[in-house]
């Protein structure tokens, strides 16, 4: 069967696109509607009020959503510390949202020690409650072996969980991987595809990846 040809030349441009971008590092997804700007009226005291009161009755996205307000500093003072430990009450419950974000937390540190297995750990419950974000997170971290040894074929699954939901990055992620074959059999129509559907989201490192290389047949 007569291989086609994709990187090639083009191998160069490949190796800078993961070099910037591979599993591109995102922001953490936290926000709440509840609250927003950093000014807080009288109104919205009320609501930080009745939050806080529904958090410490164990209510577990009131939990969730006092640990939004103190990661970011709306309504109260930033504290990650307080963050953390409220999205730990609430994760504990399972929200999948919490989840994400407490591994996060675990990732860089912030608001306890930095710590790769936990945010592994996190990850992995969200993950498995079908949240995209903690999918992709996960597979990258199968992919650097951070806090887990290194497996390319987990990755490849959790990416491709991911990128099947519509994630972005993940597409693009799973186009690098179907390019070079991480975990996955080697397969450049396919890489040019999930570069294609990241692109058309509008990923600039996919759109790059679109300009440089041709489009297998």
């Amino acid at each position: 069967m007569k291989e086609v040809k994709f990187l090639g030349k083009h191998k160069r441009t490949m190796d800078m696109l993961v070099m910037l971008a591979m599993f591109t590092c995102t922001n953490v997804c936290l926000g709440i509607s509840d609250i927003k700007g950093e000014s807080v009226s009288r109104d919205d005291k009320k609501t930080i009020d009745q939050i806080k009161k529904s958090a410490e009755q164990g209510n577990a996205q009131a939990q969730y959503n006092l640990g939004v307000m103190y990661y970011e500093g709306k309504g109260v003072k930033q504290d990650y510390k307080e963050a953390f430990n409220w999205y730990k009450k609430s994760a504990e419950q399972g929200v999948a949202q919490a989840q994400y974000n407490l591994g996060v937390m675990y990732y860089k540190g912030e608001g306890v020690k930095q710590d790769y297995k936990e945010a592994i750990n996190w990850y992995k419950k969200s993950a498995e409650q079908g949240d995209a974000q903690a999918q992709y997170k996960l597979g990258r971290m199968y992919h650097e072996g951070k806090g887990v040894k290194q497996d390319y074929k987990e990755a490849f699954n959790w990416v491709k969980k991911s990128a099947e939901q519509g994630n972005a990055d993940a597409q693009f992620g799973l186009g690098v991987m179907y390019g070079y074959g991480y975990g996955v059999k080697q397969d450049y129509k396919e890489a040019f595809g999930w570069f294609k559907k990241a692109a058309e989201q509008g990923h600039s490192a996919a759109k790059t990846a679109l300009t440089k290389i041709p489009e297998s047949k």
